[in-house]
């Protein structure tokens, strides 16, 4: 099976070699900025992987500035920044993203495993489009949203599910908070047809959904969270989704603790198995009120 390599992936692993380049010279982003005349922001920007290096001569000036001069280096080097060039398919959308969420929806097109927490809403990649514009038409008047950033955010929400159920998918395990699931959005016909679009995904060899009980004195984290794990050539990333601010790190120690927390509300859950019987229990529920 081939490794992933979109735009989004190719910008971080350039971003990370350059990166260690200018660490192994012992440089400052500052220092390192002022050679090609941009600034360290840039340049940061760069070396996480959330902007593009859009000029091919400030790769080969930064190159010679950090003594790289083996003709194979810099050849690979370019390649990975001409493909890092490539529009993202989420690119018509991006207006309707925050920066922070383009960089974790460009990687999670690359990814091969997904560990995901959501305690607020049902996880986006298991949303119905009805249950999604239902979120974003409630948000519209409070935070002050037209009707085509909704309709826009509906459909790229819609599309970032192709990574569960189209081809050569995400390896999948989601834990939902029962409260998630017992929080009406939009009427009682959107959360049956939530519940059976969550059931449809969790039938699939590569998605696990699991359910932690409200009524369990188990951990429970706070903010959302999603680990991505790729094939080989970069690291594991997490992405935090608080109600302030969306984060992606692949610092090692930032990873390392939410998997323990996703380990500890594993624990907590309940099996895999009972998950369709738990979903047609809440079904039945909205019936009978």
């Amino acid at each position: 099976m081939a490794a992933r390599r979109g735009p989004t992936f190719r910008r971080r692993e350039l971003g990370k070699e350059l990166r260690r380049l200018r660490e192994r010279k012992g440089y400052s982003t500052k220092e390192a900025a002022a050679a090609i005349e941009s600034s360290d922001t840039k340049l940061n920007r760069v070396e996480s992987g959330h902007n593009q290096l859009p000029r091919v001569r400030d790769l080969e000036e930064l190159l010679d500035f950090y003594g790289v001069t083996d003709r194979n280096d810099r050849d690979q080097l370019l390649a990975l920044h001409r493909d890092s060039l490539s529009a993202d398919w989420y690119r018509p959308y991006q207006n309707y993203m925050p920066s922070g969420q383009l960089l974790y929806v460009g990687l999670e097109t690359d990814a091969r495993t997904m560990r995901a927490w959501h305690s607020q809403v049902v996880f986006g990649l298991l949303q119905t489009e009805r249950y999604a514009h239902a979120l974003f038409t409630t948000a519209k008047p409070v935070e002050e949203r037209t009707t085509e950033f909704v309709e826009e955010s509906v459909a790229a929400r819609m599309k970032r599910k192709e990574v569960v159920f189209g081809d050569d998918p995400v390896e999948l395990r989601v834990i939902l908070d029962e409260a998630t699931l017992r929080r009406m959005v939009g009427s009682p016909a959107v959360m049956r047809e939530q519940y059976k679009e969550i059931a449809r995904a969790a039938e699939l060899d590569h998605v696990t959904v699991q359910v932690l009980p409200m009524n369990l004195p188990t951990y429970r984290a706070n903010a959302n969270f999603v680990i991505l794990d790729f094939d080989s050539g970069l690291d594991p990333v997490v992405m935090e989704d608080s109600p302030s601010v969306m984060t992606v790190s692949d610092r090692p120690r930032e990873v390392w603790k939410y998997a323990r927390k996703f380990d500890a509300l594993r624990e907590g859950a309940l099996a895999p198995a009972k998950t369709a019987e738990f979903l047609d229990r809440l079904g039945r529920e909205i019936d009978e009120h």
